[in-house]
Parts: C-alpha cells; structure tokens; sequence
C-alpha cells in the first residue's frame, strides 16, 4: 500500500492537469445509502408502494407532485456534510495539484468543501428554479414549505435542479466534462470503477498518461488502469 501511495504522489506532482472523477463511495463513506441499492430500494418500495426509480422521476414530479416532494424532503433533502474526501480534494485543489473535480452526487459536497472548480453532473440540491418564470429558490424554502413547493410569483410546482431517474443530462454540463477529461494528464477515479453506470461514457475522452482507480472493491476492469488502490478514497486522500 506504501508503494502505491508514493506512486500516487509522484503521479499527482508531475502532472500538468488532473482531474478527478468522484463516485457514490464518497457519499456512502457519510453513511449515506444510494437509492438503487438493493436493501433501499425495498424498503422504499414497501413504506412508499413504488419503486425509488419510478417515484425520483420526473412523470411522478408532474403528475403526483404531492407525493414526489414527500418522498424527496423525507429520503433526499438529507443534511450530509463534506467528510474527508471532499476536505482533502479541496487540500490538493489549493496546492496546485488537482484541477477540477467532477461528481455524480447532488449535495455538491466538493463545493462546501471549498473545491472551486466542480462539475456537479446531477446537479444539486441548493439549486430550485420555477419552470415557468425562472425564479430562484433555497432548499430551505423547499424543505419548509408544508406540501407543494410553489413559485410566489407564478404558482408553478418549483422543480429540484437535480437529475432524476430517467432524465437526459445537462448538455452543457456533458460538453464541459468532456472538455475537462481531454485535458487531463492524469486521471483519478475515487469511489466507483471503470464500469460505472455515470461514468463509463465519460473516461472514453481521457487520453492522459495516468489513470488511477481507488474504490474499496476491486473491479475486472482495474487491468486498464495504471494504478489501483483497493481502500475507501477517504484513506487514501488522507495518506497523501
């Protein structure tokens, strides 16, 4: 392990521009459990009567809002705050030696961090607009309002800046971290594997040097990487 986190540090030093591709393993290192997971998803299943894939969408947003935003304050609207992982991006982001970070997770816990340049793929939860007229809403205001969040100047049903099951992706975001992987020298990829079902699409445009894995479960496709350290990114990025 010694070996391989000297050879990270190497990695990161030299490297003219590095990206870092930040999976769900951040968001389960705060004890979150993603939606999908099995053992979540039946017990959503079994108190809601839908699956999460059918009540996190956009179909059950505009046509069950009232339910939609129960589910949403009471499974979504979690308070997790930016454990280790985050901290330290933000640490190598300031010494000079990361450049952009782009996750999937939505509590746009890099940016709390203190990182600057993020790219939250999903969106994220701060960011509620009105559909009709474009105004801007907190989360508290979302998280407070009693049933249907609704805009005060239109009425509309305000809608979650987030990326529920189904939605096609922010173009824009899309061609923005597709810029950034075709400039990256080195790659990171920490708390997912080469076959994420986010990601995949993505590491296609990285045509850097270095490409390094650090997710807690090895993965057939580890042989494609330079480097891979099987431990929680969170040691790891402590180790550094």
């Amino acid at each position: 392990m010694e070996q391989k986190i000297e050879s990270l540090k190497r990695a990161l030093k030299e490297s003219k521009y590095t990206v870092a591709l930040c999976g769900s393993g951040i968001l389960e290192e705060e004890g979150y459990m993603m939606l999908k997971k099995p053992e979540r998803a039946y017990d959503i299943e079994t108190r809601y009567g839908v699956s999460p894939e059918y009540i996190f969408s956009d179909g059950y947003y505009s046509t069950r809002p009232d339910k939609f935003f129960e589910f949403y304050r009471n499974e979504v609207l979690l308070d997790i705050e930016p454990g280790d992982s985050p901290r330290k991006l933000a640490e190598l982001e300031r010494a000079g030696m990361l450049d952009c970070i782009v996750t999937s997770n939505i509590y746009n816990l890099s940016g709390r961090a203190g990182c600057r340049n993020v790219v939250n793929l999903h969106g994220n939860i701060y960011d509620n607009k009105c559909p009709h007229c474009g105004r801007s809403y907190s989360v508290d205001y979302i998280k407070n309002t009693v049933k249907v969040p609704r805009c005060e100047s239109c009425g509309s049903v305000i809608r979650p800046m987030v990326s529920l099951f189904g939605d096609m992706l922010d173009g824009q975001l899309i061609a923005r971290t597709a810029t950034e992987l075709e400039k990256a020298d080195v790659l990171l990829i920490l708390g997912t594997t080469l076959d994420s079902e986010v990601f995949h699409n993505y590491v296609k445009y990285f045509d850097g040097s270095r490409l390094i894995v650090v997710h807690k479960e090895p993965h057939l496709k580890d042989r494609y990487a330079d480097l891979v350290i099987c431990d929680d990114p969170k040691n790891v990025l402590n180790a550094l």
